[in-house]
């Protein structure tokens, strides 16, 4: 092959692109969701194991969505999230949340180089695909975005675009230090489904108001006595 041969690349124009690359990254099960246990007690593990399921599920829901990368050493979560569709990631580095996500984008890149890239946390139990299709559409052409979490003090969202770095600054005040580092914030109003991340059972009381995805309704029940609230595309993921 020769240089007269070599068809120079083309950078692919932005109506082009192929879809999102999506990352989320799940703790060890028996790890997951500490603040949770003084509300779910032992259902707290199988809890985390149904919100990350949900998430995944309506994540790969929507239509923007190509592709969803899972960070995780679970050997449990693993294969329950490979099952649905989600591509999962064992070998993540090790050092915390920020370096596997890193780790995650670095591989969706290498997987599709033209297609934008976004964290997602993976505790949105009631996450609605057309919510987040409306947020996905918020990010500006270049650069990174954010959506900060219902209380307004986290992220469960922070993306960016071909050619730009991740730089995820998740947990605690994450929302401060992802707008100090550049990054955009997407202010809808109107996509509660993908701020209500779960912590805690007021959390969890909160996003079944929202309307809980199959596996989460299921794992939660025994929390919630009496006619419980299910998520209105459940039934269709």
């Amino acid at each position: 092959m020769t240089q007269d041969t070599v068809r120079p690349v083309e950078p692919v124009p932005p109506a082009a692109r192929p879809g999102w690359s999506l990352v989320l990254p799940v703790k060890p099960l028996a790890l997951a969701k500490s603040r949770l246990g003084a509300f779910a007690g032992e259902l707290r593990p199988a809890l985390a194991l149904a919100f990350a399921l949900d998430t995944v599920t309506a994540a790969l829901a929507c239509p923007d969505v190509a592709r969803v990368l899972v960070v995780t050493q679970d050997r449990l979560a693993g294969p329950e999230l490979a099952a649905l569709g989600a591509l999962v990631l064992d070998d993540e580095p090790g050092g915390g949340l920020n370096p596997a996500l890193a780790h995650g984008a670095a591989r969706a890149r290498r997987i599709a180089p033209y297609s934008p890239v976004a964290a997602l946390s993976a505790d949105l139990p009631a996450l609605q695909p057309a919510e987040l299709s409306r947020v996905l559409a918020e990010v500006p052409p270049t650069g990174r975005a954010f959506l900060a979490d219902a209380p307004g003090v986290g992220t469960t969202l922070l993306a960016c675009t071909p050619g730009t770095a991740l730089h995820p600054a998740f947990g605690g005040a994450s929302r401060e230090r992802h707008a100090a580092g550049g990054a955009h914030e997407i202010t809808l109003p109107d996509v509660p489904s993908v701020r209500r991340d779960v912590d805690t059972g007021a959390d969890l009381a909160s996003a079944r108001a929202l309307g809980l995805g199959l596996r989460t309704a299921a794992a939660a029940a025994p929390l919630f006595p009496g006619p419980g609230t299910r998520n209105p595309c459940a039934a269709r993921l």
